[in-house]
């Protein structure tokens, strides 16, 4: 889809970085993150964003696709958004699905699906059980336990060959590592939103829901969405690289149940906190919406 619409008033631009950003295609080689960045966490990003009025009506299911264009604005070719019903897979809104992004973090999401498959969330990784290395890989997106997870299920081949297993497409995504730090990770909003269906469905389901962030209240979200219809409903992963921004997760939807999305925004013209704001705002908008009749 292609749409003309701006939205100025979010699109903070800022200078390139020295080092030259590459699109993330599967068939480029895109460069990696310098070493001394290696096992750094995500930081909750404290972000403003204005409460829903009392008593608003919210949005009409028809008109979500032009209400979310309008916050995306004139950098479509950045956006890749998805957002289906969990129960019959309605769409609600997709922008660029099959589409290859730099996911970030969001590459934890396969990492810890993949070992929930292979791994006894009982177990022992050193003096810690499976369940404790995902829970802080997710919530607190740490890096070293991902890499860590995803080594002792055999690597990216081995996590992918599981995660196909489960039903995730293994030429939708591409794992460089298990942390989402190499900008050689690539994932299509679908894959993440397969992967989100599947775990549903799969073994270690609820370890896997429970080590997710939630906003307005834990992890990397808790300074995210606070005061809005997103907090304590909306449990997601966030992905943070430079010119990147993500987040993938389950929303507890007032009508259309439980709601499956990803959003994958890679722009380095954009300020970060100007991409996280765009987010959260999709977000609220997909939670506000409720059917035309």
């Amino acid at each position: 889809m292609k749409f003309l619409r701006s939205f100025p008033h979010i699109l903070a631009i800022v200078a390139l970085a020295t080092t030259a950003w590459t699109s993330p295609s599967l068939g480029n080689e895109i460069n990696s993150i310098p070493d001394d960045t290696q096992y750094l966490q995500e930081e909750p990003i404290d972000i403003y964003v204005p409460p829903p009025e009392t008593g608003a009506p919210g949005t009409c299911a028809a008109l979500i696709e032009p209400a979310i264009n309008k916050i995306i604005g004139r950098y479509q070719n950045n956006w890749g958004i998805l957002a289906e019903t969990l129960e019959g897979g309605t769409t609600l809104y997709s922008h660029n699905p099959d589409k290859f992004f730099i996911p970030a973090s969001n590459t934890k999401l396969f990492t810890t699906a993949a070992a929930l498959q292979r791994l006894n969330p009982q177990g022992k990784i050193g003096s810690k059980s499976v369940q404790n290395w995902i829970n802080v890989t997710n919530i607190n997106s740490n890096n070293y336990y991902a890499d860590t997870l995803l080594k002792h299920i055999g690597g990216a081949s081995v996590a992918k060959s599981i995660l196909a297993q489960i039903g995730v497409d293994p030429n939708s995504f591409r794992l460089a590592d298990g942390s989402g730090l190499s900008r050689k990770n690539a994932a299509t909003p679908r894959a993440l939103v397969t992967t989100l269906r599947s775990m549903h469905y799969a073994p270690g389901n609820n370890v896997f829901y429970a080590s997710l962030p939630v906003a307005g209240i834990s992890g990397t979200l808790r300074n995210r969405m606070k005061n809005t219809t997103a907090q304590g409903t909306v449990y997601a992963k966030t992905g943070t690289l430079r010119g990147v921004r993500a987040l993938s997760g389950y929303m507890n939807h007032p009508y259309f149940g439980q709601v499956i999305f990803s959003i994958l925004a890679n722009n380095p013209s954009v300020s970060g906190s100007a991409l996280v704001s765009s987010i959260d705002q999709i977000v609220l908008q997909i939670s506000r919406t409720k059917p035309c009749n």
